[in-house]
């Protein structure tokens, strides 16, 4: 499955969040964002909004003052 990029660079708390909510909530069932973010407390932001969710956040890294993180989207209950 293909994943989908999220630039949220630049944009502050709760932003980044807030738009990947948006765009997991069309996506299917196992599928892949993966937001690009600056602000730093994207990093709590996103662990705090997976336990919640239920959705999976399978990695996160930084490169170059870049925040990364990739988020799996949970399965509908219909779909397991």
């Amino acid at each position: 499955m293909n994943e989908i990029l999220l630039d949220a660079r630049g944009l502050t708390c709760p932003l980044p969040v807030l738009k990947a909510n948006r765009i997991l909530r069309g996506m299917p069932g196992g599928g892949r964002l993966r937001v690009m973010a600056t602000d730093r407390a994207s990093v709590a932001d996103f662990q705090t909004f997976c336990r919640e969710t239920g959705h999976a956040l399978i990695a996160f890294g930084e490169e170059g003052g870049t925040l990364s993180f990739v988020i799996r989207r949970k399965q509908d209950a219909e779909n397991k």
